[in-house]
């Protein structure tokens, strides 16, 4: 029978786990375009791209996936985006619609960096601490 730390730490273990990007393996790249790499955890999405010459070129970094899911977009040089992602579950004559991106407020960086750099602390350092200064350098309009 297992005893009631056993349990605890176990509870402990899974949830460590869920909170940590992890990457996806077999992402379909496409022809003629910058090769893209995905990762994942229970409240972010990530997906970067990169130039032929492994730099990022752009990232999407979806977030609060499970409540109020937005997106912040940056594209090489300084092209910014921002916007809450409309999942399709209440599409027209009650079928669902692809997900679309609608524009959206505020984007609370200093929360959404923190806990980004939380749970990406065991991803390529480089990468992380790049697309952190991105999501720093976000200015609200």
């Amino acid at each position: 029978m297992l005893g009631e730390n056993h349990l605890n730490a176990k509870i402990f273990y899974i949830t460590f786990e869920i909170r940590m990007l992890r990457e996806l393996s077999y992402i379909k790249q496409h022809k003629g375009e910058p090769e893209r790499k995905w990762y994942e955890s229970e409240y972010f999405d990530l997906i970067v791209w990169f130039s032929e010459s492994s730099c990022i070129i752009g990232f999407q970094l979806c977030y609060d996936k499970n409540r109020n899911e937005r997106a912040l977009t940056w594209k090489a040089p300084h092209k910014y985006s921002h916007h809450r992602v409309d999942d399709g579950e209440h599409g027209s004559a009650g079928y669902k619609s692809s997900p679309v991106l609608k524009a959206d407020g505020i984007f609370e960086k200093g929360e959404i960096a923190g806990r980004f750099i939380e749970e990406g602390r065991e991803l390529d350092k480089q990468m992380i601490d790049f697309i952190h200064k991105k999501i720093l350098e976000y200015q609200n309009i």
